[in-house]
């Protein structure tokens, strides 16, 4: 073999190829390792014997092996491992296209409603993803599918059918192909070999979702990369809980949910001493679930490259401490972009506790009243709920009430629209054009709902006495420039001002 065809010669390959030699956990769902000589993709950590180099290839997407003819490996099960942190960090058209395919786009409006959100046409949006993913967007579709599946036949008893069509499969015959293609077995045959790996590590029958065959319940595990500060995302929510809609304590989390066909009862919890989310919810169909998986990875920030993150604000002597106390810690999304828009404008400039007394006001008297488990719940108000009628239920100030209620106009016609596939810089621009939206709500939502990584709200009163209480500077300017060096992480930075605010 001639130097230049050594596959070692390229940097990003020797760097891949060394992962997958220290079976180094920390890139698991970062990439995908091929190995053509035995037709099968693995997770970098795979316990087998590592490959020649000639003989594999990493692709980005799991789909994409397998549209290079591999199949999954079925001892290290690479799919069941957290996603790639690129779909937040980057904001390119491929990472806005995989969140939205996440999100179940594809399935309940195919490969043209996907295009259509992304302002490019399907032709253009297949090329791409094509050209940087290895696979278009039907392939990555169905991978994505496949992988709900196989987390829904090893972690609940759901009947099979119902497995098929809470994954997005259009029938039961395409749901059989799918899994045989890709697992190299059948449907009860991955369910039955989850139930005997149980059963020798915990030395018992695994009954783990044994009820939830009952209509519209689903409990599954939602992986973490770890470290994993779990109990810090928690107890963000916790002190936001409005009364009605949500219930909230240490390591739990609850509330209702409007979901594509319906309203849900969502049940959040930590996963013991595992990096995990558990997830346990009542659907008003399983087609939701899709949708719902991806908005709490979101919401947790599941998928965040913990260890890279930590590793470098620690390298200041500043944040190290606060690093070392809390590894792993995340930056909070939400589970509906349009109640965060409202929550941020009630928020802005007044106490978080205030916050949640006018919001949790605004949803008693605009809420949708829902019934789930013989009890009435509440639902955040609808932005069409909050235009037509916020005027008279909001308090404050006058140009405050304005602005709610011309942005839920807004969003309610479409004219402006919030959501995780679009465009940082784009959403910012429109966001900041809108009369009463300043730099902190923009930036805010920036982070929240498009996952912006490098975002330092300085302007931020709470974040900057975090900051004097961790020995920086507390002048938004000083602190602005002393930020520079945490970049791309200052978002998560912020998160550890905002602590230190927090438990003064």
């Amino acid at each position: 073999m001639t130097t230049t065809a050594d596959p070692l010669a390229d940097p990003a390959f020797a760097e891949r190829y060394r992962a997958m030699l220290a079976r180094d956990a920390r890139f698991d769902g970062q990439f995908i390792t091929g190995v053509h000589s035995t037709g099968i993709y693995c997770r970098p950590s795979c316990p087998a014997a590592p490959p020649k180099p000639a003989n594999v290839t990493f692709y980005r997407t799991a789909a994409a092996a397998h549209e290079a003819g591999l199949r999954a490996c079925k001892r290290c099960l690479p799919d069941a491992v957290p996603g790639s942190p690129e779909w937040d960090l980057d904001d390119d058209l491929a990472a806005r296209a995989m969140r939205l395919i996440g999100d179940g786009v594809v399935e309940r409006e195919g490969v043209p409603g996907l295009a259509s959100r992304l302002g490019y046409t399907p032709r253009h949006l297949t090329r791409v993803l094509a050209s940087e993913l290895g696979a278009g967007p039907l392939a990555l579709a169905r991978a994505h599918r496949a992988q709900t599946a196989r987390a829904l036949l090893t972690s609940t008893s759901m009947r099979v059918a119902d497995v098929a069509f809470a994954s997005g499969f259009g029938s039961i015959r395409q749901f059989n192909d799918t899994i045989r293609a890709v697992y190299e077995r059948s449907p009860l045959e991955l369910r039955a070999l989850a139930q005997r790996r149980s059963a020798r590590r915990t030395g018992t029958t695994d009954d783990a979702g044994s009820d939830a065959g009952e209509a519209g319940l689903v409990r599954l595990r939602l992986p973490a990369r770890p470290p994993f500060d779990a109990a810090g995302v928690f107890a963000w929510l916790a002190d936001r809980a409005l009364a009605g809609v949500e219930e909230a304590g240490a390591d739990r989390y609850e509330r209702t949910l409007e979901l594509p066909t319906g309203p849900a009862l969502v049940r959040l919890s930590a996963a013991g001493d595992a990096p995990a989310i558990d997830v346990e919810a009542r659907l008003a169909s399983l087609a939701d679930l899709a949708p719902l998986v991806a908005r709490v990875r979101r919401l947790f920030d599941l998928d965040a490259d913990a260890i890279a993150i930590d590793a470098a604000l620690a390298a200041d002597p500043a944040l190290a401490p606060s690093v070392a106390a809390v590894p792993g810690i995340r930056m909070p999304g939400t589970l509906d972009p349009h109640e965060l828009v409202v929550r941020a404008l009630v928020g802005q400039q007044v106490s978080v506790a205030s916050a949640r007394t006018s919001l949790t006001r605004l949803a008693a008297e605009l809420g949708e009243r829902v019934e789930f488990e013989g009890r009435a719940r509440t639902l955040f108000p609808a932005p069409e709920a909050i235009a037509a009628h916020g005027a008279s239920v909001l308090r404050g100030p006058a140009a405050r009430i304005r602005t709610i209620v011309d942005v839920c106009e807004r969003l309610a016609l479409g004219a402006l629209v919030v959501a995780p596939e679009r465009g940082r810089a784009e959403l910012r621009a429109e966001l900041l054009a809108v009369p009463g939206i300043g730099p902190w709500t923009a930036g805010y939502l920036a982070m929240r709902v498009t996952r912006e990584p490098d975002e330092l709200l300085v302007s931020d009163l709470a974040l900057r006495n975090g900051a004097l209480r961790l020995g920086l500077p507390g002048d938004a300017r000083a602190l602005a420039a002393r930020g520079e060096a945490w970049a791309p992480w200052r978002s998560y930075a912020s998160m550890h001002l905002w602590r230190a605010a927090a438990s003064a």
